[in-house]
């Protein structure tokens, strides 16, 4: 099956119909993938300040919490992403923005997750003001405003 046999088959799909046709569907789930993204940039914010030591360590309690909740944010901005792009993904993959924005979000998680693996996965608490920590805080704060900027650059490219 070919690429355009593909996107057409998930422009196709009964879901994504549904998300386009039903009425208050697809704005529902659009504020769905606002509020995922809220929570996420809303909670990673926090955390990368921690640990440039922009924040005391009077927030250390709440830094496990605030990574839960980026990662349920996270979780619910991709899942809502995925059936919002289902509608005309061949237009969005022609979209530089959001072809940047998928870059930007693949990079920040990828800087997560090294920032685990390179912490042998301790609590978030211990990296405060390491440089691996520093550096990572620094790196996911530039690809997560990136990433909203792409995103809300989709719908004007």
């Amino acid at each position: 099956m070919q690429l355009v046999e593909i996107l057409s088959w998930i422009e196709g799909s009964a879901l994504a119909r549904f998300i386009a046709m039903a009425p208050l569907v697809y704005p529902t789930v659009s504020a769905l993938h606002i509020l995922g993204i809220a929570l996420a940039f809303g909670s990673i914010v926090p955390v990368d300040l921690r640990l440039l030591k922009v924040f005391g360590p009077q927030f250390d309690a709440v830094l496990p919490f605030l990574v839960r909740s980026a990662l349920f944010g996270f979780a619910l901005a991709a899942s809502t992403g995925v059936l919002l792009a289902s509608i005309r993904i061949a237009d969005y993959l022609g979209n530089p923005a959001f072809l940047a924005k998928m870059a930007l979000l693949i990079a920040a998680g990828t800087n997560a997750a090294l920032l685990r693996r390179l912490s042998d996965h301790r609590d978030v608490v211990r990296m405060v003001g390491s440089l691996v920590g520093r550096f990572a805080a620094m790196t996911s704060l530039s690809l997560w405003i990136c990433a909203v900027l792409a995103g809300r650059w989709i719908a004007f490219v």
